[in-house]
C-alpha cells in the first residue's frame, strides 16, 4: 500500500502532457496519503526527498549522463520529478519500518 501512489504517480507521466497539472495532481496525491495515514517523520522525509534530490538530479543531469525532454524545472528537468522522489523518500521510509519490525 506504501508504493501505491507511487505507482499511480509514475502511471500519470504518460498521461498527463503538462508538466505543471502533473506537480497539482502529484501535490494533491501526496497530501491525500498524508491525510489518510499519517506516519511520525513523514513531512521531514518529504522535504528532505523534495531538497535532496532535485540537488542530485540537478547535477547528475549536469554530466550528460540523463537528459529530459520535459524541462520545466530549471530549465533541465520536469517540475514533477522532485515531487515524485520527496514521495518515494516517503514511502521507503515507511517500507523500511515495515521491514524492521
Amino acid at each position: 500500500m506504501n508504493a501505491l501512489p507511487v505507482a499511480l504517480m509514475i502511471g500519470l507521466i504518460p498521461i498527463i502532457p503538462n508538466d505543471c497539472v502533473l506537480a497539482l495532481i502529484y501535490i494533491l496525491i501526496a497530501a491525500t496519503s498524508f491525510v489518510i495515514k499519517r506516519e511520525k517523520y513523514d513531512y521531514p522525509a518529504y522535504v528532505f526527498g523534495l531538497i535532496v534530490i532535485t540537488a542530485s538530479e540537478y547535477f547528475f543531469i549536469q554530466t550528460g549522463v540523463e537528459t529530459f525532454i520535459r524541462n520545466s524545472l530549471f530549465g533541465i528537468m520536469p517540475i514533477w520529478l522532485p515531487l515524485l522522489w520527496a514521495y518515494a523518500f516517503v514511502s521507503v521510509k515507511r517500507s523500511l519500518k515495515i521491514i524492521d519490525r
